[in-house]
């Protein structure tokens, strides 16, 4: 059976946003990817205080320059589409606040028809976390797990009642409700948030890095879920992040996912042979606009189906 495939949104400054959100968002649900991805880079500090992912020296891509906001631009293609899930990977939830982020989820849940997916995260970056205001990067895990919590409360019935560090309430009516329970996708970078993951997540949300790696994380969570005693399955769902190339990239050096369509499918068949369920597709900003965009995103879904993915 196939695997689900989804495909990132144009967030990237050479896009007009209003225009070529729900453009690309309507084609992509016409050609068949079942899923439909934004990500959250709130600013572009210059000069950089803080390498990227918090890597000394190492730059941040010029692509997070300007990155239009992920929730306002999944909006636009929730009302472009009717099918496809609305995803997030990631958004970093402690720079929102939790009551607040858990009321906007679950309006955009209700009006979409039940299709939100909420993969969250962390973060890594200083100054995202210095302009939210919302909590000190070091207390990143502990406003985590309170989302967490507060999301859980506000989807919930009413009266809604909830008391932690930064959300009070007393008892109140909060709606819209979701359409249906929406699925939270987590990441699992150590054991820290591996256990939040298998205690409190319901998907695993990776990124695809090589067939090896993949498979031994996949392993990791499996065995840490056998070990907590966890039932319920795991959805997962795979960021896949293409370095496109026209042409075949012929150096030694290449990386998972760089090259070619031809290549890039090469690399998805195998790391679908790990065994998990969905993989969505993010080009960053390698095409010039939303028009070729859109023919990648056709020429790689046709491939890969060709292929049998």
């Amino acid at each position: 059976m196939a695997i689900r495939l989804g495909l990132s949104l144009p967030q990237t400054r050479q896009y007009d946003i209003g225009r070529d959100v729900p453009d690309v968002a309507r084609t992509a649900e016409e050609i068949g990817y079942e899923s439909l991805w934004v990500l959250e880079r709130a600013l572009f500090p210059e000069p950089a205080t803080q390498g990227l992912y918090g890597m000394e020296g190492v730059p941040w891509p010029d692509s997070y320059r300007g990155l239009a906001e992920p929730l306002v631009t999944l909006t636009l293609a929730a009302g472009a589409t009717s099918r496809a899930r609305l995803g997030t990977s990631v958004l970093v939830a402690p720079l929102h606040g939790p009551f607040q982020l858990a009321r906007t989820l679950g309006t955009l849940d209700a009006a979409s028809g039940g299709r939100v997916v909420a993969g969250l995260g962390t973060g890594w970056a200083l100054d995202e976390y210095a302009a939210a205001g919302v909590a000190p990067f070091a207390e990143r895990g502990q406003v985590m797990d309170e989302i967490l919590d507060v999301c859980r409360a506000v989807w919930g019935p009413d009266p809604v009642r909830y008391e932690g560090r930064l959300t009070k309430i007393t008892s109140a009516v909060v709606g819209p409700k979701p359409a249906r329970p929406i699925p939270i996708l987590l990441p699992a970078n150590s054991k820290k948030s591996m256990t939040r993951l298998i205690e409190r997540g319901d998907g695993w949300h990776p990124i695809a890095m090589g067939v090896e790696q993949l498979a031994a994380q996949w392993q990791q969570v499996k065995d840490l879920a056998a070990e907590k005693g966890r039932t319920r399955p795991l959805e997962t769902v795979v960021r896949t992040n293409l370095t496109y190339t026209a042409k075949a990239y012929d150096g030694s050096d290449r990386q998972p996912f760089q090259g070619s369509i031809d290549q890039i499918v090469t690399d998805l068949a195998a790391h679908a042979e790990v065994g998990l369920d969905e993989f969505f597709l993010d080009f960053g900003d390698a095409p010039r606009d939303a028009a070729e965009l859109k023919d990648l995103a056709a020429e790689l879904y046709t491939a890969a189906r060709a292929a049998g993915v």
